[in-house]
């Protein structure tokens, strides 16, 4: 009896440890909020990070159906004012400290839809032409939820879109000797990714869920979107989920 008693003492104490060690704090959400006096269509996107989520940069737009670009309901700071974390010092050079930097490869999908050229030369913004603060802010370290408003009418159908990137993302095909002399493809590495996800607001879902469809230009040589997923590994666990809720009323629909 003695024997047993200590077996089931031994036993009862691994189960309380493992218990232990499977309890998980609190998630911690970020709420952010854009285009806050709109009267388009309310929307609310929440984003789950995966488990390779570093500071990515990454932008949210709308489209219509033939890939004309909306307008943009979200983007990250450094890349909405050309101002870095590590400014540059030169190619393939970077400082310690915030600065202005060109980095093309960030996310040439959005950057090439959205077709805004600063200085008539380069279609990222820069610090004297930045996009507008009411959709811009720093990026979201933990799962976030944005509450945002259209401020355009749209079409019936469209799609939600999102590009993101983490720089210096490396994978045994997208390597450091890849394009050793390429110093965009260097900042970025594995290219950003797209996601999308076709919205019809004559028959609206109570929820949907944005999906990866390909990446930009390793280099942000061009606004092509490449289908080829297969030598993307970390950075599609950038993203663990996006999932997107809309209003019952439907005042972004034009005529």
């Amino acid at each position: 009896m003695k024997y047993l008693s200590l077996v089931f003492t031994g036993i009862l104490l691994v189960a309380l440890v493992s218990c232990k060690n499977q309890q998980v704090g609190p998630t911690i959400t970020d709420q952010l909020v854009t285009n806050a006096r709109a009267e388009g269509q309310a929307m609310t996107i929440q984003f789950y990070k995966g488990k390779a989520h570093n500071h990515p940069t990454f932008a949210l737009w709308i489209e219509d159906l033939e890939g004309n670009y909306i307008e943009s309901l979200f983007v990250t700071r450094y890349l909405a004012t050309g101002i870095y974390g590590h400014g540059s010092l030169g190619e393939g050079k970077w400082d310690s400290k915030p600065g202005e930097a060109k980095r093309p490869a960030t996310l040439p999908y959005w950057l090439h839809k959205r077709g805004i050229k600063a200085d008539g030369e380069t279609y990222l913004p820069t610090p004297d032409q930045p996009v507008a603060d009411a959709i811009s802010g720093a990026t979201p370290l933990n799962d976030f939820v944005l509450s945002t408003k259209t401020t355009k009418a749209l079409p019936e159908k469209f799609r939600l879109m999102l590009e993101i990137n983490q720089p210096w993302d490396w994978n045994s095909y997208w390597h450091n000797n890849l394009y050793p002399d390429d110093a965009d493809y260097k900042s970025s590495c594995q290219p950003a990714l797209v996601y999308a996800v076709t919205i019809d607001q004559a028959n609206l879902k109570p929820e949907y869920y944005l999906n990866p469809i390909g990446h930009s230009h390793y280099a942000g040589k061009d606004g092509e979107l490449y289908t080829d997923l297969s030598t993307i590994t970390s950075a599609r666990e950038i993203v663990h989920k996006v999932k997107v809720q809309f209003s019952a009323a439907n005042p972004g629909a034009s005529n």
